[in-house]
């Protein structure tokens, strides 16, 4: 972020509030990309939504949306404005490739793919150690993770059952999950776990600029008065 962006973040902060501000560097200073959630085909879009409430509410700063027969929009009643805090990523199907390309990017980032399925070889929450960099997998209400997914994961996780109902619905099972593996960190020393520096001045950018009302008018104002202080 060069000078100016920051000299005029700091102008937008005079129209938000100290709270709010204070909350925006605290949670900053909690989010993180290590985690993150992809979600494949999902066919109520409210369940989608719940996953982005409780992905924000754990700190994650990312989703990825798999959209093959079924579209995603945010149903904003459900995020209770989660869905301005953090980036979604929608990989389209037209050509076949959503799956491929998502996965793809996820591996540039340096993340092992886990896919939630109960299948024949995966292994229960409790082995799932966060280790590394993890992307977790949900597949859609009615049939879970599509068998593409089973074959380009590297690797299934489940959470044991021990009623008549075999799974969670999905914001229950991202919640299990999340919980689980942020309770695993606390007892590592992770030191790429956090945002850096760079990104969090990123997001509070975008975040600022999300808050205050007509920030096109505040931003040609802002340079109009920085024009005539340069150049009177």
């Amino acid at each position: 972020m060069d000078a100016i962006e920051k000299e005029f973040l700091t102008y937008l902060s005079d129209f938000i509030t100290p709270h709010k501000t204070a909350l925006i560097e605290e949670i900053l200073n909690k989010r993180t990309r290590y985690f993150t959630v992809v979600l494949e085909n999902i066919y109520k879009p409210h369940n989608a939504s719940a996953v982005l409430r409780t992905a924000d509410c754990f700190g994650l700063q990312d989703i990825h949306v798999i959209e093959k027969e079924n579209s995603y929009k945010i149903n904003p009643y459900v995020t209770r404005g989660a869905s301005q805090w953090v980036d979604l990523y929608k990989y389209s199907n037209e050509s076949g490739n959503a799956v491929h390309d998502c996965f793809t990017t996820l591996r540039k980032g340096g993340y092992r793919i886990m896919a939630t399925s109960p299948k024949a070889g995966s292994i229960p929450i409790h082995e799932l150690e966060p280790d590394q960099k993890l992307a977790l997998v949900f597949g859609n209400e009615h049939e879970g993770v599509s068998q593409e997914i089973l074959e380009q994961a590297d690797g299934l996780v489940h959470i044991p059952m021990y009623g008549f109902t075999e799974s969670f619905n999905i914001s229950v099972a991202a919640s299990i999950f999340l919980f689980d593996l942020l309770n695993k960190v606390k007892a590592r020393e992770i030191p790429d776990f956090y945002l850096t520096e760079k990104e969090k001045e990123t997001l509070r950018s975008t975040w600022y600029r999300g808050l205050v009302k007509q920030v096109k008018i505040h931003e040609k104002e802002f340079y109009k008065k920085r024009n005539e202080k340069l150049n009177p």
